[in-house]
């Protein structure tokens, strides 16, 4: 059995019986079986409703115990039994839609998430204003991305604090981490009562410490007045560690009881009695406490009347700790939905951790984190492999430290169990690869400048094979400039912010060489006019920022046309054409003399390279584009092409001496 939910099952369940079953007369067993079932003892009653169900005849209520069956089996999470038993249930044919909801909850718990979708599909069929049947489709798909792209946080099995019954919300219990806390059902808690909802003992505190060989002791009983023969457990302590917080639920078979948050001082290392920090009616459950740092804000789950359905989280505040707590205040949409949202804990940096399985998650309960930024909750679910298919809960961090511990039921092959996790420091390298641009091979002997967002610049040498190699910083932009002789000066740019992975960056910097014409791609104007049109425009600003990036440099911006149309008139529009990008550089910020218009008419027909011969293979690389060429391809289709290759804006490299004090 998990035991995490017994700290906070509703005993309000009588008001599960339709009056139409309730008025019914029942025989002995089945009226004992839902006498338990209505007291929330679902281990009990799960055992007693199936021995029951042979005496029931009618399909209606033969639907209706095979239904609660599987609610026993998803109160106390054993997804695959409440699987089962829902099945059942709607082949018998019960009629409330939720089967299909907590069916595809169930399926999901167990990894069938394709199967789940189509349950989520079906109960959103059914109850379309529910929120939560697209919330569950939508869940189903992200599971799968998050298992195929973990967070990248270790998780283990903390073998040193687990037994073979329940153990699980842990927490720090002093400011040198070697102390924790945690809730558990092991032998050695008090009282030799059986809980009738799991079938377990009924759960306590325990502590384990850390010695200086870095192992963790035996996990023994919280000395002082804190374990009873009842339920104690989900504690809390503000930054100084002198107080703690902590749940009981009481339990008896003539009355209802609800959870209590109480209190605790410690005095000469002895927690001292306990006091009830009265909320609510002791029938209400009021429970899971998270105290902030300042011990200022206490954070609670209940299910208290003004909350928006199933278990919510709430808080109450106070200006000092000689004040009294105020009112409680439901922490409100962003953060609590139509399902449960349980097991709340305040981070040092004041972010709010929490266990829902009303937001989008894997399956059962996921652990989120919430930031409040105006007045607004921005809620993130923590992701794989914190979370899982199964619940995931009760998580406490070592300070500012990306490391803690939570707890969680997804080996599925017992109680809950401890884990820890960490995330590994992130180590970004970059390997980068200087190249020409017109073959892709590598060129030596070239220089590397590394800028960065700190405001550190390197500059490092490329090997005899152009490769350079460097290490980078975590949320960290980065700008290589690469630079050789005989070239233009060539850059990339590359990022760490936002990557939580460690990675191996990999960039290549083609480099343009000076010794040839370079070509500008995506120079357009309108047949017979020089105008620049706006797509042009996109082009040109990168010979902008190429101009910047090598402030030396002059250059001629030559245009060319095909050979339709005379000579005079080609060279006419050509030079106009050559014109109208020097004056949007110049606009840009160029300084006119480092550029020179030149239109050349038709008469510099393009030579085909390699790179247009493998684009166009009817045209033979060597071949230059002359009219007589051109008019010899049979094609119209192939002459156009070619004559639009003539068609073109380049420039070359005059000077790489230029400085602006000329």
């Amino acid at each position: 059995m998990n035991l995490h939910k017994v700290l906070f099952i509703s005993l309000m369940a009588s008001l599960l019986l339709p009056v139409s079953v309730a008025g019914q007369k029942k025989s002995s067993k089945l009226r004992k079986a839902n006498e338990e079932y209505v007291a929330g003892h679902y281990s009990a009653a799960a055992d007693m409703l199936r021995k029951a169900y042979s005496s029931v005849k009618a399909k209606d209520e033969q639907a209706l115990i095979l239904f609660r069956i599987g609610e026993c089996y998803r109160q106390i999470a054993v997804p695959t039994r409440a699987e089962s038993w829902y099945t059942k249930a709607i082949n018998k044919g019960y009629q409330d839609p939720v089967v299909f909801l907590y069916l595809a909850e169930a399926k999901k718990m167990n990894q069938k998430y394709a199967e789940a979708k189509e349950e989520f599909k079906k109960y959103k069929e059914k109850a379309p204003d529910d929120q939560r049947g697209e919330d569950g489709i939508k869940s189903c798909d992200w599971a799968l991305k998050w298992l195929e792209n973990g967070n990248g946080y270790l998780v283990e099995n903390m073998k040193f604090f687990n037994s073979r019954q329940a153990d699980f919300s842990p927490v720090y219990a002093s400011d040198d981490y070697n102390t924790v806390y945690f809730t558990s059902s092991r032998e050695a808690a008090s009282g030799k009562s059986v809980n009738a909802v799991t079938g377990e003992s009924f759960t306590d505190l325990f502590v384990s410490r850390l010695d200086r060989k870095n192992v963790w002791s035996q996990p023994i009983p919280v000395d002082g007045e804190i374990n009873t023969e009842f339920d104690e457990g989900m504690c809390s302590f503000p930054s100084d560690y002198r107080t703690m917080y902590f749940t009981r639920c009481k339990n008896s078979k003539n009355k209802v009881h609800g959870c209590q948050i109480l209190s605790t001082q410690l005095v000469s290392g002895v927690w001292s009695k306990a006091r009830v920090i009265d909320m609510a009616d002791d029938s209400i459950v009021v429970a899971h406490p998270a105290i902030s740092p300042d011990d200022l804000t206490l954070y609670f789950v209940s299910d208290m009347p003004g909350g928006r359905g199933g278990k919510d989280i709430w808080k109450i505040a106070r200006s000092s700790t000689a004040d009294n707590w105020g009112a409680p205040e439901n922490l409100g949409a962003d953060i609590n939905t139509a399902g449960d949202e349980m097991f709340p804990y305040v981070h040092a940096d004041g972010t709010l951790y929490f266990s829902s399985n009303g937001h989008v998650g894997m399956g059962g309960l996921d652990i989120f984190k919430a930031k409040k930024e105006e007045g607004r909750w921005t809620v993130e679910n923590m992701g794989y492999p914190v979370n899982s298919h199964a619940d995931d809960f009760g998580i406490t961090f070592q300070n500012e430290e990306e490391q803690g511990f939570f707890s969680s039921n997804r080996t599925m092959r017992g109680d809950d169990d401890i884990y820890i996790f960490t995330l590994p420091p992130l180590y970004f390298t970059l390997t980068g690869m200087v190249v020409d641009e017109k073959n892709n091979k590598p060129l030596a002997g070239g220089t590397v400048k590394i800028i960065s967002s700190d405001g550190i610049t390197n500059e490092m040498p490329t090997g005899n094979d152009g490769t350079f190699k460097t290490n980078m910083k975590a949320n960290t932009d980065y700008v290589f400039i690469a630079s050789r002789k005989g070239y233009l000066n060539g850059k990339e740019r590359e990022t760490t912010k936002g990557v939580d992975r460690s990675k191996d960056f990999k960039i290549t910097i083609p480099l343009a060489s000076i010794e040839n014409p370079i070509e500008l791609t995506n120079i357009f104007y309108d047949f017979a006019k020089w105008d620049l049109r706006p797509e042009s425009m996109v082009a040109l600003d990168k010979l902008v920022e190429v101009l910047n990036d090598n402030p030396h440099i002059t250059i001629e911006l030559g245009s060319h046309t095909d050979s339709r149309g005379t000579a005079e008139d080609n060279q006419l529009l050509a030079q106009r054409r050559a014109q109208s990008v020097v004056d949007y550089l110049i606009e840009k910020g160029i300084a006119a003399d480092r550029l020179t218009p030149k239109g050349y008419g038709e008469a510099q027909p393009k030579t085909v390279d390699e790179q247009l011969a493998k684009q166009y293979p009817f045209l033979r690389q060597g071949t230059r584009l002359t009219e007589e060429y051109i008019l010899s391809l049979r094609n119209q289709n192939d002459q156009e092409t070619a004559h639009q290759q003539n068609r073109r804006t380049d420039f070359r490299v005059l000077r790489t001496d230029y400085s602006e004090e000329e």
